[in-house]
């Protein structure tokens, strides 16, 4: 197993925007994408987190990702848009889509936003905490164009991407209910992270050309666990949808409502060679559809009975969607974030790209 830096997240927020903004975004764009990534690795979900960074700068580099993006309404109404990210990096034009959806939905009560094209826009449990900033509940629906990285439920090719769902919903007293998961049984970012932790993942979780169960991560990414920024479309084994055929439907469902209903695309079908997320929101004011009966209310009153529930193990209360981030940021930011030597180093190495030596970041930490 590699070793282990800590370092505070402040720190890696400085290193990471010096090296965006030296590669081309804007301060503000450059302070989105750090912010992004470095919350996702204070939420404890590493694979969404700064671990993508030299995959981004190769990405803008070579003209995949195109900074200082701004979104395109293709169809505008009151509460309904279809707006393009014109392949901006995710965390900033995801960030706009959403800042509509929470405007249209403020005004009418209800919105939904369809984005496509925009470059990975992150960990998508961020973009319902943004909603939930606002009191609003919102349902997110994610794809991947020409990323198949699964293998629906009873094959052994790739056919679908990690597709993941996100669900906010406003508690009064702070503690929000947010869920997110990719509907494989682990995102492709958690099989990187073990592979460049020299690790193995759960057996099952993915499967090998054959179709077998497999612990070995470098079946996604054949021979090149030694990149900065590995490509999981390399390998001839496959990611496994969650729950069977009931992820591998939902994992269908988001290829459909992100991919072909957006016109982003679904996964293996497009023409357009672009990797890119498509993204259908839907928002909802709560207060907007209080008749009386105070529904905020009774969610916090309902979580709170779902969490006093006796757990099974003593030492293990039962939490729910939302109290494990929660938990993780608190300890992260109080005693430093856990990143590989070997990602921490990739992130130094993405910075030679652009021209910033590692000791001229390493004063930033």
């Amino acid at each position: 197993m590699s070793d282990i830096v800590t370092l505070p997240h402040t720190g890696v927020i400085a290193v990471l925007e010096k090296i965006f903004e030296t590669g081309g975004a804007s301060a503000a764009e450059a302070s989105a994408v750090a912010n992004g990534l470095v919350m996702a690795n204070l939420s404890g979900h590493d694979s969404h987190g700064v671990i993508r960074t030299p995959r981004y700068v190769e990405a803008g580099i070579n003209g995949t990702y195109k900074y200082q993006q701004t979104i395109s309404a293709v169809i505008d109404t009151d509460s309904f848009a279809l707006v393009d990210g014109n392949a901006g990096l995710g965390h900033w034009v995801g960030g706009q889509a959403v800042d509509l959806g929470i405007r249209k939905a403020k005004a009418n009560g209800v919105s939904v936003i369809g984005l496509r094209h925009a470059g990975h826009i992150g960990r998508i449990g961020g973009w319902a905490e943004q909603a939930l900033e606002a009191g609003l509940v919102s349902i997110h629906f994610v794809n991947v164009s020409n990323a198949s990285l699964v293998a629906p439920f009873g094959g052994k090719g790739r056919r679908m991407s990690t597709a993941p769902v996100a669900i906010g919903i406003p508690n009064e007293n702070g503690e929000d209910f947010f869920l997110d998961f990719a509907t494989s049984r682990i995102a492709e970012g958690k099989a990187l992270v073990a592979l460049k932790g020299q690790k193995k993942v759960a057996h099952g979780d993915v499967v090998d050309g054959d179709g077998k169960p497999s612990d070995d991560p470098s079946v996604l990414y054949g021979d090149t666990k030694d990149d900065i920024a590995p490509n999981p479309r390399i390998g001839d084994g496959a990611l496994v949808a969650v729950g069977d055929h009931k992820g591998s439907g939902l994992a269908l469902a988001c290829e459909l409502l992100a991919g072909a209903i957006t016109g982003n695309g679904p996964t293996g079908i497009k023409s357009d060679p672009g990797v890119y997320n498509g993204m259908l929101s839907v928002y909802v004011d709560p207060a907007k559809m209080n008749d009386g009966h105070d529904g905020v209310s009774m969610v916090t009153e309902y979580i709170d009975w779902v969490r006093g529930c006796p757990p099974a193990d003593p030492a293990a209360p039962v939490m729910v969607p939302g109290d494990p981030e929660r938990k993780a940021r608190a300890d992260r930011m109080a005693n430093g974030m856990p990143l590989s030597a070997e990602t921490w180093d990739n992130i130094l190495a993405s910075g030679d790209l652009v021209g910033l030596s590692r000791e001229e970041l390493l004063k930033l930490v």
